[in-house]
Protein backbone atom coordinates (compact mmCIF):
# COMPACT_ATOMS: atom_id res chain seq x y z
CA UNK A 1 0.00 0.00 0.00
CA UNK A 2 1.08 3.76 -0.90
CA UNK A 3 1.51 5.50 2.04
CA UNK A 4 3.15 8.85 2.74
CA UNK A 5 3.22 10.72 6.16
CA UNK A 6 4.82 13.63 7.99
CA UNK A 7 4.15 14.59 11.30
CA UNK A 8 3.16 18.04 11.75
CA UNK A 9 3.53 19.93 15.46
CA UNK A 10 2.20 23.53 15.47
CA UNK A 11 3.95 24.25 18.98
CA UNK A 12 0.52 24.89 20.68
CA UNK A 13 0.73 26.28 24.42
CA UNK A 14 -1.00 22.69 25.15
CA UNK A 15 2.05 20.61 22.64
CA UNK A 16 -1.15 18.84 21.35
CA UNK A 17 -0.02 16.98 17.69
CA UNK A 18 -2.21 17.39 14.84
CA UNK A 19 -3.38 14.55 12.56
CA UNK A 20 -0.48 13.96 10.33
CA UNK A 21 0.09 14.99 6.97
CA UNK A 22 -0.14 12.49 4.90
CA UNK A 23 -1.80 10.57 1.65
CA UNK A 24 -2.38 7.00 1.35
CA UNK A 25 -3.72 4.68 -0.99
CA UNK A 26 -7.04 2.89 0.20
CA UNK A 27 -9.72 0.93 -1.97
CA UNK A 28 -9.02 2.57 -4.79
CA UNK A 29 -8.77 5.66 -4.01
CA UNK A 30 -5.87 8.40 -2.80
CA UNK A 31 -6.60 9.54 0.64
CA UNK A 32 -5.09 12.83 1.85
CA UNK A 33 -4.56 14.36 4.99
CA UNK A 34 -3.55 18.03 5.23
CA UNK A 35 -2.91 17.47 8.87
CA UNK A 36 -4.58 20.79 9.42
CA UNK A 37 -5.44 21.78 12.98
CA UNK A 38 -9.21 22.04 11.66
CA UNK A 39 -8.80 18.53 10.48
CA UNK A 40 -9.25 18.00 6.65
CA UNK A 41 -9.47 14.98 4.78
CA UNK A 42 -9.78 14.62 1.14
CA UNK A 43 -10.17 11.35 -1.13
CA UNK A 44 -9.62 11.26 -5.10
CA UNK A 45 -10.29 8.48 -7.17
CA UNK A 46 -7.59 6.94 -8.78
CA UNK A 47 -9.60 5.68 -11.76
CA UNK A 48 -11.66 8.95 -13.12
CA UNK A 49 -9.71 11.51 -10.80
CA UNK A 50 -13.35 12.50 -8.88
CA UNK A 51 -13.14 13.80 -5.66
CA UNK A 52 -14.81 11.25 -4.04
CA UNK A 53 -14.95 12.42 0.11
CA UNK A 54 -14.23 16.17 1.59
CA UNK A 55 -14.00 15.58 5.49
CA UNK A 56 -13.84 19.04 7.22
CA UNK A 57 -13.95 18.55 11.00
CA UNK A 58 -15.07 15.59 11.03
CA UNK A 59 -18.06 15.93 8.78
CA UNK A 60 -18.23 14.80 5.46
CA UNK A 61 -19.07 17.46 2.67
CA UNK A 62 -19.35 15.66 -0.56
CA UNK A 63 -22.37 14.47 -2.02
CA UNK A 64 -22.95 11.35 -2.56
CA UNK A 65 -23.47 9.02 -4.79
CA UNK A 66 -22.44 11.72 -7.39
CA UNK A 67 -18.99 13.69 -7.04
CA UNK A 68 -16.58 16.59 -7.46
CA UNK A 69 -14.46 16.64 -10.53
CA UNK A 70 -13.66 18.94 -13.76
CA UNK A 71 -15.28 19.41 -16.47
CA UNK A 72 -18.22 16.91 -16.76
CA UNK A 73 -15.63 14.46 -15.71
CA UNK A 74 -13.07 12.32 -17.11
CA UNK A 75 -14.46 9.21 -17.45
CA UNK A 76 -10.77 8.00 -16.95
CA UNK A 77 -7.53 9.00 -16.63
CA UNK A 78 -4.22 8.45 -15.24
CA UNK A 79 -3.99 9.13 -11.83
CA UNK A 80 -0.55 9.65 -9.39
CA UNK A 81 0.06 11.59 -6.10
CA UNK A 82 3.72 12.27 -5.16
CA UNK A 83 4.98 14.65 -1.97
CA UNK A 84 6.81 17.58 -2.96
CA UNK A 85 9.53 19.23 -0.30
CA UNK A 86 7.64 17.27 2.64
CA UNK A 87 5.29 19.76 2.67
CA UNK A 88 2.72 19.58 -0.10
CA UNK A 89 0.81 16.47 -1.93
CA UNK A 90 0.54 16.86 -5.73
CA UNK A 91 -2.52 14.80 -7.49
CA UNK A 92 -2.14 14.62 -11.06
CA UNK A 93 -4.97 13.62 -13.44
CA UNK A 94 -3.92 13.08 -17.00
CA UNK A 95 -5.71 12.10 -20.33
CA UNK A 96 -5.17 12.85 -23.67
CA UNK A 97 -5.84 16.48 -24.10
CA UNK A 98 -6.04 18.28 -19.88
CA UNK A 99 -3.87 17.32 -16.99
CA UNK A 100 -5.86 18.48 -14.12
CA UNK A 101 -4.05 19.26 -10.48
CA UNK A 102 -5.11 18.98 -6.62
CA UNK A 103 -2.85 20.26 -4.09
CA UNK A 104 -2.98 19.68 -0.35
CA UNK A 105 -0.51 21.90 1.53
CA UNK A 106 0.48 21.15 4.79
CA UNK A 107 -1.35 22.31 7.49
CA UNK A 108 -3.76 24.25 5.41
CA UNK A 109 -7.30 22.89 5.00
CA UNK A 110 -7.41 24.06 1.48
CA UNK A 111 -7.81 21.87 -1.96
CA UNK A 112 -5.78 24.43 -4.64
CA UNK A 113 -5.77 23.45 -8.45
CA UNK A 114 -5.37 23.88 -11.48
CA UNK A 115 -6.18 22.75 -14.88
CA UNK A 116 -3.87 22.40 -18.43
CA UNK A 117 -5.75 21.91 -21.44
CA UNK A 118 -4.55 21.34 -25.31
CA UNK A 119 -8.24 21.18 -26.68
CA UNK A 120 -11.37 21.73 -25.46
CA UNK A 121 -13.56 19.50 -23.75
CA UNK A 122 -15.54 17.40 -26.85
CA UNK A 123 -18.04 17.25 -23.86
CA UNK A 124 -19.66 19.53 -21.37
CA UNK A 125 -17.84 22.53 -20.52
CA UNK A 126 -14.54 23.87 -18.95
CA UNK A 127 -15.15 24.06 -15.52
CA UNK A 128 -14.24 22.75 -11.76
CA UNK A 129 -17.94 21.81 -9.89
CA UNK A 130 -18.02 20.63 -6.33
CA UNK A 131 -21.25 18.82 -5.48
CA UNK A 132 -21.36 19.54 -2.17
CA UNK A 133 -24.28 18.42 0.86
CA UNK A 134 -27.08 20.40 -0.08
CA UNK A 135 -28.36 19.82 4.01
CA UNK A 136 -25.56 20.86 5.38
CA UNK A 137 -24.40 23.62 3.30
CA UNK A 138 -27.94 25.43 2.33
CA UNK A 139 -26.62 28.81 2.08
CA UNK A 140 -25.48 30.65 -0.78
CA UNK A 141 -26.74 32.70 -3.62
CA UNK A 142 -30.84 32.98 -3.28
CA UNK A 143 -31.01 33.77 -6.96
CA UNK A 144 -29.56 29.87 -7.89
CA UNK A 145 -31.41 28.73 -5.53
CA UNK A 146 -33.34 26.17 -8.30
CA UNK A 147 -35.02 23.74 -5.88
CA UNK A 148 -37.43 26.29 -4.97
CA UNK A 149 -38.59 26.03 -9.12
CA UNK A 150 -42.32 24.74 -9.31
CA UNK A 151 -42.17 25.31 -13.01
CA UNK A 152 -39.74 25.94 -15.75
CA UNK A 153 -39.32 28.57 -17.61
CA UNK A 154 -37.34 28.07 -20.46
CA UNK A 155 -34.53 24.97 -21.22
CA UNK A 156 -34.20 23.08 -18.15
CA UNK A 157 -31.88 25.69 -16.24
CA UNK A 158 -34.63 28.70 -15.29
CA UNK A 159 -37.29 27.86 -12.94
CA UNK A 160 -40.24 30.43 -11.51
CA UNK A 161 -41.29 29.72 -7.76
CA UNK A 162 -45.38 29.47 -6.88
CA UNK A 163 -44.98 33.73 -6.13
CA UNK A 164 -43.61 34.53 -9.43
CA UNK A 165 -40.02 35.18 -8.70
CA UNK A 166 -37.35 33.09 -10.74
CA UNK A 167 -34.47 31.47 -10.23
CA UNK A 168 -31.16 29.77 -12.22
CA UNK A 169 -27.71 28.95 -11.76
CA UNK A 170 -27.38 31.80 -14.56
CA UNK A 171 -28.51 34.52 -11.87
CA UNK A 172 -25.18 33.25 -9.78
CA UNK A 173 -22.71 34.98 -12.23
CA UNK A 174 -20.28 38.00 -11.62
CA UNK A 175 -18.01 39.66 -13.92
CA UNK A 176 -14.90 37.81 -14.41
CA UNK A 177 -12.61 41.31 -13.03
CA UNK A 178 -14.94 41.15 -9.49
CA UNK A 179 -15.19 37.43 -9.85
CA UNK A 180 -12.68 36.57 -6.73
CA UNK A 181 -14.33 34.80 -4.22
CA UNK A 182 -17.95 33.00 -4.02
CA UNK A 183 -18.84 30.68 -1.22
CA UNK A 184 -21.70 28.36 0.14
CA UNK A 185 -22.51 27.76 4.07
CA UNK A 186 -24.04 26.16 6.70
CA UNK A 187 -23.60 25.81 10.09
CA UNK A 188 -19.85 26.82 11.43
CA UNK A 189 -18.49 26.76 8.23
CA UNK A 190 -18.17 28.08 4.92
CA UNK A 191 -16.37 26.45 1.79
CA UNK A 192 -15.50 29.14 -0.69
CA UNK A 193 -14.05 29.02 -4.59
CA UNK A 194 -10.98 31.53 -4.51
CA UNK A 195 -9.77 32.40 -8.16
CA UNK A 196 -6.59 34.79 -7.67
CA UNK A 197 -6.33 37.86 -9.67
CA UNK A 198 -4.95 38.38 -11.95
CA UNK A 199 -3.41 35.18 -12.82
CA UNK A 200 -6.42 32.54 -12.76
CA UNK A 201 -8.46 34.28 -15.50
CA UNK A 202 -5.76 34.38 -17.40
CA UNK A 203 -6.83 30.97 -19.78
CA UNK A 204 -10.49 32.17 -19.80
CA UNK A 205 -12.13 33.81 -23.11
CA UNK A 206 -14.50 36.61 -23.49
CA UNK A 207 -12.68 39.79 -21.78
CA UNK A 208 -12.74 41.23 -17.80
CA UNK A 209 -16.62 42.21 -18.26
CA UNK A 210 -17.95 38.24 -19.46
CA UNK A 211 -19.74 36.04 -16.60
CA UNK A 212 -19.98 32.53 -15.91
CA UNK A 213 -22.62 30.49 -13.33
CA UNK A 214 -20.95 30.36 -10.23
CA UNK A 215 -23.21 28.14 -7.63
CA UNK A 216 -26.36 26.06 -8.13
CA UNK A 217 -28.35 25.01 -5.10
CA UNK A 218 -30.40 21.62 -6.96
CA UNK A 219 -33.21 19.10 -5.24
CA UNK A 220 -30.37 16.99 -4.72
CA UNK A 221 -26.71 18.70 -3.81
CA UNK A 222 -25.35 22.50 -3.71
CA UNK A 223 -22.46 23.26 -6.29
CA UNK A 224 -19.78 25.17 -6.08
CA UNK A 225 -17.92 25.76 -9.73
CA UNK A 226 -15.21 28.00 -11.04
CA UNK A 227 -16.06 27.86 -15.33
CA UNK A 228 -13.34 28.89 -17.33
CA UNK A 229 -14.23 28.44 -20.63
CA UNK A 230 -18.23 27.45 -22.04
CA UNK A 231 -20.41 28.41 -24.86
CA UNK A 232 -22.61 30.89 -22.78
CA UNK A 233 -22.34 34.11 -24.58
CA UNK A 234 -18.65 33.70 -25.78
CA UNK A 235 -17.62 36.41 -27.76
CA UNK A 236 -14.03 34.86 -28.18
CA UNK A 237 -12.04 32.07 -29.64
CA UNK A 238 -11.97 29.56 -26.25
CA UNK A 239 -8.13 29.44 -25.09
CA UNK A 240 -6.10 26.43 -23.88
CA UNK A 241 -2.96 26.12 -21.84
CA UNK A 242 -2.98 26.87 -18.08
CA UNK A 243 -6.69 27.38 -16.10
CA UNK A 244 -5.55 28.89 -12.60
CA UNK A 245 -4.49 28.22 -10.00
CA UNK A 246 -7.76 28.20 -8.02
CA UNK A 247 -8.89 26.81 -4.49
CA UNK A 248 -11.54 25.24 -2.86
CA UNK A 249 -11.26 26.65 0.69
CA UNK A 250 -12.90 25.28 3.86
CA UNK A 251 -13.01 27.59 6.87
CA UNK A 252 -15.45 27.69 10.23
CA UNK A 253 -16.72 31.51 9.06
CA UNK A 254 -15.68 34.68 7.25
CA UNK A 255 -14.60 34.39 3.41
CA UNK A 256 -10.97 34.07 2.48
CA UNK A 257 -8.93 36.57 0.93
CA UNK A 258 -8.72 36.79 -2.82
CA UNK A 259 -4.74 37.30 -2.52
CA UNK A 260 -4.02 33.81 -2.24
CA UNK A 261 -0.51 33.34 -2.54
CA UNK A 262 0.11 30.31 -4.84
CA UNK A 263 4.34 31.12 -5.32
CA UNK A 264 4.32 27.56 -4.32
CA UNK A 265 3.05 26.26 -7.92
CA UNK A 266 6.33 26.89 -9.43
CA UNK A 267 7.88 24.65 -7.05
CA UNK A 268 5.69 21.51 -7.94
CA UNK A 269 8.38 20.19 -10.71
CA UNK A 270 6.04 20.22 -13.74
CA UNK A 271 6.68 22.17 -16.55
CA UNK A 272 3.03 23.64 -16.98
CA UNK A 273 3.38 25.08 -13.19
CA UNK A 274 6.51 26.36 -13.69
CA UNK A 275 6.64 30.72 -13.04
CA UNK A 276 3.10 30.52 -11.47
CA UNK A 277 3.38 33.44 -8.70
CA UNK A 278 2.01 35.91 -6.63
CA UNK A 279 0.88 38.57 -9.09
CA UNK A 280 -0.51 42.03 -8.95
CA UNK A 281 -0.77 44.97 -10.73
CA UNK A 282 0.48 48.34 -9.59
CA UNK A 283 -2.10 51.54 -10.19
CA UNK A 284 -3.81 54.41 -7.95
CA UNK A 285 -7.81 53.68 -6.95
CA UNK A 286 -9.91 53.29 -9.88
CA UNK A 287 -12.45 55.62 -11.36
CA UNK A 288 -13.94 52.98 -14.25
CA UNK A 289 -10.70 52.76 -16.46
CA UNK A 290 -9.78 49.39 -17.58
CA UNK A 291 -6.67 47.99 -20.01
CA UNK A 292 -7.02 44.28 -20.79
CA UNK A 293 -4.55 42.29 -22.73
CA UNK A 294 -5.24 38.88 -24.24
CA UNK A 295 -3.86 36.64 -26.69
CA UNK A 296 -4.68 33.22 -28.08
CA UNK A 297 -3.09 31.83 -24.80
CA UNK A 298 -4.44 33.94 -21.87
CA UNK A 299 -6.18 37.19 -20.93
CA UNK A 300 -5.09 40.05 -18.16
CA UNK A 301 -6.63 43.36 -16.68
CA UNK A 302 -6.22 45.82 -14.74
CA UNK A 303 -9.06 49.01 -13.56
CA UNK A 304 -7.30 52.33 -12.92
CA UNK A 305 -7.74 56.31 -13.39
CA UNK A 306 -7.58 57.95 -16.12
CA UNK A 307 -3.98 58.92 -17.58
CA UNK A 308 -2.48 56.23 -15.62
CA UNK A 309 0.52 53.74 -15.62
CA UNK A 310 -0.04 49.69 -15.41
CA UNK A 311 2.46 47.61 -14.48
CA UNK A 312 1.25 43.81 -15.81
CA UNK A 313 2.16 40.70 -13.98
CA UNK A 314 5.03 38.03 -15.56
CA UNK A 315 3.46 37.52 -19.01
CA UNK A 316 4.00 34.67 -21.19
CA UNK A 317 5.77 35.13 -24.37
CA UNK A 318 3.73 36.04 -27.53
CA UNK A 319 1.62 38.98 -29.13
CA UNK A 320 -1.30 40.40 -27.54
CA UNK A 321 -4.37 42.73 -28.00
CA UNK A 322 -4.24 45.66 -25.86
CA UNK A 323 -7.55 47.07 -25.22
CA UNK A 324 -8.54 50.46 -23.31
CA UNK A 325 -12.33 50.67 -21.85
CA UNK A 326 -14.48 53.36 -20.51
CA UNK A 327 -16.42 51.53 -18.31
CA UNK A 328 -16.90 48.65 -20.58
CA UNK A 329 -17.22 50.79 -23.61
CA UNK A 330 -13.89 49.90 -26.00
CA UNK A 331 -12.19 52.95 -26.70
CA UNK A 332 -9.29 52.15 -28.70
CA UNK A 333 -7.29 48.78 -29.08
CA UNK A 334 -3.63 48.03 -30.40
CA UNK A 335 -1.55 44.71 -31.12
CA UNK A 336 1.83 44.14 -28.69
CA UNK A 337 4.74 41.77 -28.03
CA UNK A 338 5.72 40.03 -25.18
CA UNK A 339 9.73 39.23 -25.57
CA UNK A 340 11.32 36.24 -23.13
CA UNK A 341 13.47 38.09 -19.72
CA UNK A 342 12.40 41.47 -21.56
CA UNK A 343 10.37 44.53 -19.89
CA UNK A 344 9.51 47.48 -22.36
CA UNK A 345 6.16 49.72 -22.45
CA UNK A 346 3.16 50.49 -24.74
CA UNK A 347 1.16 53.24 -24.49
CA UNK A 348 -2.80 53.12 -25.64
CA UNK A 349 -5.03 56.21 -26.23
CA UNK A 350 -8.63 56.44 -26.43
CA UNK A 351 -9.80 57.09 -30.22
CA UNK A 352 -12.97 57.51 -28.92
CA UNK A 353 -14.95 61.19 -30.40
CA UNK A 354 -16.35 63.47 -28.53
CA UNK A 355 -19.60 64.79 -29.26
CA UNK A 356 -22.55 67.25 -27.97
CA UNK A 357 -25.54 65.65 -29.35
CA UNK A 358 -29.11 67.41 -29.55
CA UNK A 359 -29.96 64.70 -26.80
CA UNK A 360 -28.71 61.51 -25.77
CA UNK A 361 -30.79 58.73 -23.91
CA UNK A 362 -28.09 56.90 -21.29
CA UNK A 363 -24.20 56.60 -21.47
CA UNK A 364 -22.16 55.12 -24.02
CA UNK A 365 -20.81 52.76 -21.53
CA UNK A 366 -20.85 49.50 -22.47
CA UNK A 367 -24.14 49.13 -20.20
CA UNK A 368 -27.69 49.51 -20.11
CA UNK A 369 -26.50 51.72 -16.62
CA UNK A 370 -30.39 53.13 -15.31
CA UNK A 371 -32.59 51.58 -17.88
CA UNK A 372 -35.72 49.69 -17.16
CA UNK A 373 -34.83 46.63 -15.21
CA UNK A 374 -31.56 46.95 -16.02
CA UNK A 375 -30.48 46.90 -11.91
CA UNK A 376 -32.48 43.37 -11.37
CA UNK A 377 -31.65 41.73 -14.88
CA UNK A 378 -28.49 39.92 -13.80
CA UNK A 379 -30.19 38.34 -11.01
CA UNK A 380 -33.68 37.12 -12.37
CA UNK A 381 -35.39 36.54 -15.79
CA UNK A 382 -37.19 39.27 -17.47
CA UNK A 383 -40.54 37.51 -16.71
CA UNK A 384 -40.07 37.37 -13.12
CA UNK A 385 -42.89 39.31 -11.26
CA UNK A 386 -39.98 41.96 -9.50
CA UNK A 387 -39.17 43.30 -13.19
CA UNK A 388 -41.53 46.72 -13.99
CA UNK A 389 -43.49 46.63 -17.44
CA UNK A 390 -41.57 46.28 -20.37
CA UNK A 391 -43.74 48.52 -22.55
CA UNK A 392 -44.32 49.18 -25.30
CA UNK A 393 -42.67 52.56 -24.10
CA UNK A 394 -42.75 56.54 -24.43
CA UNK A 395 -39.61 58.29 -23.63
CA UNK A 396 -39.91 62.07 -23.66
CA UNK A 397 -36.77 64.03 -24.18
CA UNK A 398 -36.46 66.43 -21.22
CA UNK A 399 -39.24 65.13 -18.90
CA UNK A 400 -38.74 61.38 -18.72
CA UNK A 401 -36.18 59.68 -16.29
CA UNK A 402 -33.90 57.47 -17.99
CA UNK A 403 -35.89 54.06 -15.93
CA UNK A 404 -38.37 54.96 -18.90
CA UNK A 405 -36.54 53.36 -21.34
CA UNK A 406 -36.31 49.85 -21.84
CA UNK A 407 -32.64 48.24 -21.08
CA UNK A 408 -33.82 45.69 -23.99
CA UNK A 409 -35.14 45.68 -27.34
CA UNK A 410 -37.83 41.80 -27.73
CA UNK A 411 -39.41 41.77 -31.14
CA UNK A 412 -42.51 39.81 -29.51
CA UNK A 413 -42.91 41.88 -26.27
CA UNK A 414 -42.14 45.63 -26.59
CA UNK A 415 -41.51 46.91 -30.18
CA UNK A 416 -41.34 49.66 -30.64
CA UNK A 417 -39.88 52.09 -28.23
CA UNK A 418 -41.18 55.79 -29.37
CA UNK A 419 -38.99 58.88 -28.58
CA UNK A 420 -40.33 62.28 -28.63
CA UNK A 421 -38.21 65.17 -29.03
CA UNK A 422 -38.43 69.16 -30.05
CA UNK A 423 -35.85 70.87 -32.15
CA UNK A 424 -35.15 74.28 -33.18
CA UNK A 425 -35.14 74.62 -37.13
CA UNK A 426 -30.90 75.05 -36.83
CA UNK A 427 -30.89 71.48 -35.86
CA UNK A 428 -33.17 70.53 -38.92
CA UNK A 429 -30.60 69.51 -41.30
CA UNK A 430 -28.77 66.27 -42.50
CA UNK A 431 -28.38 64.52 -39.12
CA UNK A 432 -26.86 61.27 -37.53
CA UNK A 433 -28.84 58.81 -35.09
CA UNK A 434 -26.37 56.43 -33.01
CA UNK A 435 -27.91 53.26 -31.16
CA UNK A 436 -25.51 51.52 -28.78
CA UNK A 437 -25.98 47.92 -28.21
CA UNK A 438 -24.34 45.29 -25.48
CA UNK A 439 -25.27 41.74 -26.80
CA UNK A 440 -28.16 40.43 -29.69
CA UNK A 441 -29.70 37.34 -29.52
CA UNK A 442 -31.38 35.80 -33.00
CA UNK A 443 -30.21 38.19 -35.23
CA UNK A 444 -31.60 41.32 -33.37
CA UNK A 445 -30.70 44.55 -34.09
CA UNK A 446 -32.79 47.95 -34.12
CA UNK A 447 -34.29 50.25 -37.24
CA UNK A 448 -35.51 53.49 -36.65
CA UNK A 449 -38.11 55.07 -37.95
CA UNK A 450 -37.78 59.18 -38.31
CA UNK A 451 -41.08 61.20 -38.32
CA UNK A 452 -42.29 58.37 -40.39
CA UNK A 453 -39.15 57.89 -42.84
CA UNK A 454 -37.49 54.35 -42.54
CA UNK A 455 -34.27 54.23 -41.77
CA UNK A 456 -32.21 51.33 -43.46
CA UNK A 457 -32.34 48.05 -42.11
CA UNK A 458 -28.64 47.11 -40.47
CA UNK A 459 -26.52 43.95 -41.05
CA UNK A 460 -27.63 41.19 -38.79
CA UNK A 461 -24.88 41.28 -35.99
CA UNK A 462 -22.49 38.31 -35.18
CA UNK A 463 -24.50 35.32 -33.56
CA UNK A 464 -23.00 33.91 -30.33
CA UNK A 465 -25.70 31.12 -30.28
CA UNK A 466 -26.07 31.55 -26.91
CA UNK A 467 -29.03 32.48 -24.97
CA UNK A 468 -27.64 35.87 -22.56
CA UNK A 469 -30.12 38.30 -21.79
CA UNK A 470 -32.53 35.38 -20.28
CA UNK A 471 -29.59 34.80 -18.35
CA UNK A 472 -28.78 37.39 -16.71
CA UNK A 473 -25.88 38.80 -18.94
CA UNK A 474 -25.96 41.97 -21.07
CA UNK A 475 -22.39 41.52 -22.19
CA UNK A 476 -21.78 40.46 -25.80
CA UNK A 477 -20.35 42.38 -28.56
CA UNK A 478 -20.78 46.17 -28.40
CA UNK A 479 -21.99 47.63 -31.31
CA UNK A 480 -22.82 51.12 -32.36
CA UNK A 481 -25.66 51.59 -35.41
CA UNK A 482 -25.31 54.59 -37.12
CA UNK A 483 -28.34 56.15 -39.09
CA UNK A 484 -28.03 58.84 -41.84
CA UNK A 485 -31.32 61.26 -41.27
CA UNK A 486 -31.23 63.01 -44.97
CA UNK A 487 -32.27 67.05 -44.55
CA UNK A 488 -35.63 67.32 -44.51
CA UNK A 489 -36.74 64.12 -41.94
CA UNK A 490 -36.70 66.49 -39.08
CA UNK A 491 -39.11 68.94 -38.13
CA UNK A 492 -38.95 72.18 -36.12
CA UNK A 493 -40.69 71.19 -33.49
CA UNK A 494 -41.43 67.89 -32.28
CA UNK A 495 -40.08 64.60 -33.61
CA UNK A 496 -40.73 61.39 -32.64
CA UNK A 497 -38.26 58.24 -33.33
CA UNK A 498 -39.59 54.93 -33.17
CA UNK A 499 -36.71 51.91 -32.50
CA UNK A 500 -37.91 48.61 -33.55
CA UNK A 501 -36.30 45.22 -33.30
CA UNK A 502 -36.13 43.56 -36.98
CA UNK A 503 -34.93 40.19 -37.74
CA UNK A 504 -35.20 37.36 -40.29
CA UNK A 505 -35.24 34.84 -37.11
CA UNK A 506 -38.09 34.12 -34.93
CA UNK A 507 -39.27 32.78 -31.21
CA UNK A 508 -41.43 32.92 -28.32
CA UNK A 509 -41.46 35.75 -26.09
CA UNK A 510 -38.23 37.06 -24.24
CA UNK A 511 -36.69 34.33 -26.54
CA UNK A 512 -37.81 36.26 -29.70
CA UNK A 513 -34.84 37.80 -31.45
CA UNK A 514 -33.50 41.04 -29.18
CA UNK A 515 -30.60 43.33 -28.26
CA UNK A 516 -29.37 45.24 -24.97
CA UNK A 517 -28.99 48.96 -25.18
CA UNK A 518 -26.39 50.76 -24.43
CA UNK A 519 -27.12 54.48 -25.20
CA UNK A 520 -29.15 56.53 -28.33
CA UNK A 521 -28.04 59.76 -29.52
CA UNK A 522 -28.81 62.50 -32.04
CA UNK A 523 -26.10 64.44 -33.50
CA UNK A 524 -27.83 67.28 -35.52
CA UNK A 525 -26.70 69.79 -37.89
CA UNK A 526 -23.45 71.84 -36.29
CA UNK A 527 -22.62 69.54 -33.74
CA UNK A 528 -18.93 69.08 -33.53
CA UNK A 529 -16.63 66.24 -32.95
CA UNK A 530 -13.09 65.53 -31.70
CA UNK A 531 -11.00 62.69 -29.96
CA UNK A 532 -10.73 62.55 -26.19
CA UNK A 533 -7.27 62.42 -25.00
CA UNK A 534 -7.57 59.60 -22.24
CA UNK A 535 -4.38 57.34 -22.47
CA UNK A 536 -3.26 54.82 -20.39
CA UNK A 537 0.60 53.05 -20.76
CA UNK A 538 1.26 49.49 -19.65
CA UNK A 539 4.60 48.17 -18.92
CA UNK A 540 5.52 44.76 -20.24
CA UNK A 541 4.98 45.00 -24.02
CA UNK A 542 6.11 46.48 -26.67
CA UNK A 543 4.16 47.64 -30.01
CA UNK A 544 4.30 45.56 -32.89
CA UNK A 545 4.32 46.68 -36.30
CA UNK A 546 0.78 47.02 -38.03
CA UNK A 547 1.59 44.28 -40.85
CA UNK A 548 0.01 40.59 -41.20
CA UNK A 549 -3.38 39.31 -40.80
CA UNK A 550 -5.95 40.29 -37.93
CA UNK A 551 -7.17 36.98 -36.16
CA UNK A 552 -10.82 36.08 -35.76
CA UNK A 553 -12.82 38.64 -33.88
CA UNK A 554 -10.05 40.94 -34.01
CA UNK A 555 -9.67 44.70 -35.01
CA UNK A 556 -9.60 45.50 -38.41
CA UNK A 557 -9.96 48.74 -39.51
CA UNK A 558 -11.28 52.51 -37.09
CA UNK A 559 -9.87 55.90 -36.82
CA UNK A 560 -7.02 55.93 -35.34
CA UNK A 561 -6.15 52.16 -35.96
CA UNK A 562 -2.56 51.43 -37.66
CA UNK A 563 -2.73 47.69 -37.52
CA UNK A 564 -2.95 44.85 -39.90
CA UNK A 565 -6.64 44.81 -42.05
CA UNK A 566 -6.26 41.75 -44.11
CA UNK A 567 -8.50 38.97 -41.81
CA UNK A 568 -6.93 35.83 -41.07
CA UNK A 569 -10.27 34.46 -40.51
CA UNK A 570 -13.61 36.36 -41.40
CA UNK A 571 -14.37 39.33 -43.19
CA UNK A 572 -13.70 42.56 -41.56
CA UNK A 573 -17.32 44.58 -40.12
CA UNK A 574 -17.84 47.84 -39.79
CA UNK A 575 -18.86 48.34 -35.94
CA UNK A 576 -18.66 52.33 -35.74
CA UNK A 577 -16.40 55.04 -37.16
CA UNK A 578 -13.84 54.11 -34.59
CA UNK A 579 -14.03 50.12 -34.90
CA UNK A 580 -14.23 46.97 -37.21
CA UNK A 581 -13.97 43.38 -36.61
CA UNK A 582 -13.02 40.08 -38.17
CA UNK A 583 -16.45 38.36 -37.95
Amino acid sequence: MFIYSVAIFLGLSAGIANAAFSVTSSGGRYVVDAGSSNSFVMKVNQANCDITSLVYRGTEYQYQPTFSHIGSGLGSASVSATVVNGQFVKVTCVTSTLTHYYVVKSGDSTVFMATYITAQPSIGELRFIARLNRSLLPNGDPESYTDLGTSTVEGSDVFRQSNGQTVSKFYSSERFIDDKVHYVSGTDVVISMVIPDPTSYEGSASGPFSRDINRDRGSTYHALYWYMNSGHAQTETKRTGLMGPYAMVFSRSGYPSSDLDVSFFSQLGTSELAGVEKLQGLLPASQVRTSALSTGSMMLHSTGYMRIRLTSPPMKVGTYTMVLYRDEFEVARKSVSVSAGATASSSIASTEAATTPAWRVGEFNGRPTGFRNADLQAHMHPSDTRMASWGPLTYTVGSSSVSGFPMAQIKNVNNPTTIKFTLTSSQTGASTLRIGTTLAFAGGRPQATVNGWLGPAPNPPLDLNSRGFTRGTYRGINTVYTVSIPSGVLLQGTNTILINVISGSSGEGFLSPNFIYDAVELITTGTSTSPTTTTATASQPTTTPGDGTVPLYGQCAGIGYTGPTKCAQGTCTYSNDWYSQCL
